[in-house]
């Protein structure tokens, strides 16, 4: 199979699709690998590192496009990528659909073949291909977050951790998954008040494990979380529904009862957000003020970690981008009901149904849309 990898050209994504040792492993089991010219520039990659491992290196994007059988990215497709794909192309990626009716709808019109990495599942139930971006993305929260809230950056001037005689800062996150247990981990090693707000008591037990006394963990109201907003410095959003729309769990009406200076971190925002004042945002221009809380809702966040989120992505992905190339999607997908899970988009078909209900699209089912038998 041929495969593609384009530079990403979403607003300072640094990250690439393949990383060297990824394309090497491609063309061990026989595969060409064709990438863009400069496309790992980002994380440190030049092309002469990509030729080294077996690549050949494209001129630009089209030639990219115009050759592979399935292309391999990080992020979305933007508009003129999504005008480059052709029927029965393979795109795995990023897609973030429930949010984003233009780029599902394009996808449709294409006739391409489009499985997305943060459904794609495993036999415990886990979301293995968002995992590692959610790692990444939570223990960036605190990073981003401890900046916020500087005086400059128009924050509260409040010290995460405080200094003796000083009290520490608040930071409440809501969703104790992935990305919610890592940003606790950073926000207590900082040594700020943790508090950790999930609707599942068996998560909270499990945090309460793993961190003890250091970590307070609270079942999700609407009550406890207007309570514990209300008195944060920093609140980080990590509410994940797999596929879906992200609930605004945080109102406008929380926001305004927040400290002037108070910060709020949406690392849901890819789906949608989950603060009613969420919008998206880029490493360019990544916060506003609304209500006189600072905002910070950059979609791509880890891309400015490039290095370390394209070598912790690859070894997520690279088992399954192998299975669809060594042995065709077809083949792939019904081998495995883990990656067919991923599978958005087939052939002008919706084939998620939480994607499908969220635009108000016709769902089919990814068994009749392969012609697999059984549910």
């Amino acid at each position: 199979m041929r495969i593609g990898v384009p530079r990403e050209i979403k607003t300072h994504e640094y990250r690439v699709g393949l990383a060297p040792p990824s394309v090497r492993e491609m063309v061990h089991h026989g595969h060409e690998v064709i990438v863009e010219t400069g496309a790992g520039a980002g994380m440190g990659a030049g092309d002469d590192v990509f030729r080294a491992a077996g690549a050949e290196i494209a001129p630009d994007a089209a030639a990219v496009f115009a050759q592979a059988d399935m292309i391999v990215k990080v992020k979305e497709p933007q508009p003129q990528e999504c005008a480059m794909l052709r029927e029965n192309q393979i795109l795995f990626t990023y897609l973030h659909l429930a949010a984003d009716a233009a780029q599902t709808k394009a996808l449709m019109e294409s006739g391409c073949v489009a499985i997305a990495y943060e459904t794609v599942t495993d036999g415990h139930g886990r979301l293995p291909l968002l995992a590692p971006m959610s790692e990444v993305a939570g223990r960036m929260s605190l990073q981003v977050g401890a900046h916020c809230l500087e005086k400059e950056q128009g924050g509260a001037g409040v010290l995460i951790g405080g200094v003796p005689g000083v009290a520490a800062a608040r930071v409440v996150i809501i969703g104790g998954g992935v990305a919610g247990t890592n940003a606790a981990r950073m926000a207590m090693g900082l040594e700020a008040h943790v508090t950790v707000i999930d609707r599942s008591i068996d998560q909270l037990y499990a945090l309460d494990l793993q961190f003890g006394p250091m970590l307070n963990t609270i079942f999700s109201t609407v009550d406890a979380i207007e309570t514990h907003v209300a008195g944060a410095d920093l609140v980080v959003g990590s509410v994940l529904v797999p596929g879906a729309t992200a609930p605004k769990l945080v109102t406008r009406d929380m926001v305004k009862q927040m400290r002037p200076g108070s910060v709020l971190v949406d690392i849901s925002i890819d789906q949608g957000g989950c603060f009613e004042t969420s919008r998206p945002t880029t490493h360019a221009a990544p916060t506003y003020v609304e209500e006189g809380v600072v905002h910070y809702c950059v979609t791509n966040m880890p891309g400015a970690v490039a290095k370390t989120s394209t070598q912790a992505l690859n070894n997520a992905t690279l088992p399954f981008a192998l299975a669809l190339a060594d042995k065709g999607v077809q083949q792939a997908l019904a081998d495995n009901p883990y990656l067919r899970a991923g599978l958005n988009v087939y052939k002008g078909a919706v084939t998620y149904r939480a994607v499908a209900e969220a635009l108000e699209l016709e769902y089919t089912p990814v068994e009749t849309a392969l012609g697999l038998q059984g549910p």
